[in-house]
């Protein structure tokens, strides 16, 4: 059970780190940084856009985009991060 506890918490750890490089990318994106007209970088933010957009759509229809920053990301982290605590330190006593 423990393993499986842990497989969750890794996969919840792996996924805020997509959501911190799709963050990242698209600053790139916006401060010409890097150019959306070349293939992989295109291919790169359109994956990160399909894994992210999903999640963040809901949180953007509550908390709607405020002076030009979007706060869904920020968010939806520390949902993340409260849920992989959860499942870290409280579900494994509660099993006991």
């Amino acid at each position: 059970m423990y393993a499986l506890l842990n497989l969750i918490a890794t996969v919840i750890s792996l996924y805020m780190w997509v959501l911190i490089i799709s963050v990242i990318m698209s600053w790139l994106v916006s401060f010409n940084v890097i150019n959306t007209r070349n293939q992989f970088v295109y291919q790169a933010m359109h994956v990160l856009h399909v894994l992210t957009e999903p999640v963040l759509r809901p949180i953007r229809k509550i908390i709607p985009i405020m002076g030009g920053i979007d706060f869904s990301p920020l968010i939806l982290i520390l949902l993340l991060v409260f849920l992989r605590n959860l499942v870290l330190y409280d579900l494994p006593r509660a099993l006991l």
